[in-house]
């Protein structure tokens, strides 16, 4: 059997998970903080049927060597994390971070989880949480009589409202940011949420604006980093690769039907 129906196959599977990874991307480009994935790909094993450097007289050596590939397979799934857009809102419970860094929230089995959606909400207990009740870590609980359209929150995360009564805003949190040594590394779990890994390292936390910290920005929310022209660019790319797989091992199937018919 032709090593090439195999290595084209290897192709075609590599440019259909190209396609699922760009369908994933174009599905989230008005996703909240969403940041696309990038598929990477490898060569697969070699084999070599004359080595580089054999001796080809008593005084020459071969100077190239006869090899031959065996096809491509995924290395990996990389998430790419520049900054998207900010859009105003206006909703007074929205936050977008400017820079590095994600919210922590915690999960109902009382772990951690990390995002970059800023679309929080107040439950009926006066708490931040995110859209499927995840609370905001560190806790911003609001006063029960609170006036809601005076919650404000400075880039360095400072979370004041005001109350009947009181002159001076109220101080009722402080929001902190978190950072990896490798974001790449973190497992997007969904929802909006990261699980931190080994690879991604153990979560950094910080002031907003301080110690590398991007900044928030109040009743904004981060867009989507996905490009829609680029993935269309890229979605291109990869069916005409997909097609000129599938005609080498058309081409192939050719050559064995020509190799099948000879006669004696």
């Amino acid at each position: 059997m032709m090593r090439s129906l195999w290595t084209a196959a290897s192709g075609m599977m590599g440019q259909q998970f190209n396609i699922d990874t760009i369908s994933n991307n174009l599905s989230n480009v008005n996703t909240t903080g969403f940041k696309r994935n990038r598929a990477d790909f490898e060569d697969l094993l070699y084999q070599t049927t004359r080595t580089a450097g054999t001796p080809a007289t008593e005084q020459t050596l071969v100077p190239t060597p006869v090899t031959v590939g065996h096809g491509v397979k995924v290395a990996g799934s990389a998430k790419e994390f520049e900054q998207g857009s900010l859009q105003q809102t206006g909703n007074v419970s929205d936050l977008a971070i400017e820079g590095e860094g994600f919210f922590r929230v915690q999960d109902y089995d009382g772990t951690f989880s990390y995002t970059r959606d800023g679309s929080f909400k107040i439950d009926s207990n006066g708490q931040l949480v995110t859209n499927n009740g995840h609370r905001v870590v560190p806790e911003i609980i609001m006063p029960p009589d609170f006036i809601r359209n005076t919650l404000n929150v400075s880039q360095d995360g400072r979370v004041t409202v005001q109350v009947p009564g009181q002159d001076q805003p109220l101080e009722v949190g402080q929001m902190q940011l978190y950072r990896f040594v490798n974001p790449g590394g973190l497992n997007a779990v969904g929802q909006n949420l990261y699980k931190e890994t080994a690879a991604s390292g153990d979560a950094i936390g910080g002031t907003p604006g301080l110690e590398g910290m991007g900044r928030l920005q109040h009743k904004f929310l981060e867009m989507s980093n996905v490009s829609v022209v680029s993935e269309m660019v890229n979605m291109i790319v990869a069916q005409r690769a997909y097609e000129m797989n599938s005609r080498a091992i058309q081409t192939s199937d050719t050559m064995l039907g020509i190799a099948n018919g000879l006669k004696r």
